[in-house]
């Protein structure tokens, strides 16, 4: 049984709307995965700076090293916090992007379904016209042979 052409052009609208949307949403977690990285390396500069630091202490250090090294952990705490906004927002990008595939999956979900159901309904009528077409066979049949 053909499906209505008008609900197979939804379907088809809906499938490329839905492949879309799961491209998107491949691309935001790829994007996040991303700024993690950046955001782990950061962390780990910051730490290797600062045991770089405290190894050197003992060795001693005069007080324009020591406030150098407190300007930069200060600049490497302001781009580690930024880094960090960077992800929750990837992070937000992805919950957003997820609901939309969602929504796009459920909308050609129902399409679906409609098109299931229109397609029982026709195979219903087939159905009956067949066994109508049966039934007067077989009344014409007994009426011959009497």
């Amino acid at each position: 049984m053909a499906i209505n052409p008008a609900l197979e052009t939804l379907i088809e609208l809906a499938t490329t709307q839905t492949d879309e949307a799961a491209k998107r949403l491949g691309l935001a977690i790829r994007a996040c995965e991303d700024t993690e990285q950046k955001l782990a390396m950061l962390l780990q500069y910051r730490d290797e700076y600062e045991a770089r630091f405290r190894t050197g202490l003992s060795s001693g250090i005069s007080m324009a090293g020591y406030r150098n090294f407190q300007l930069f952990m200060e600049k490497l705490d302001t781009a580690i916090a930024g880094q960090q906004r960077i992800v929750e927002d990837a992070k937000q990008r992805i919950v957003d992007e997820r609901s939309a595939w969602q929504a796009c999956e459920r909308k050609r979900m129902s399409y679906g379904t409609l098109a299931t159901r229109a397609q029982k309904v026709e195979e219903r009528k087939a159905n009956k016209r067949d066994q109508k077409l049966m039934d007067e066979f077989a009344t014409r049949q007994a009426n011959y042979k009497r």
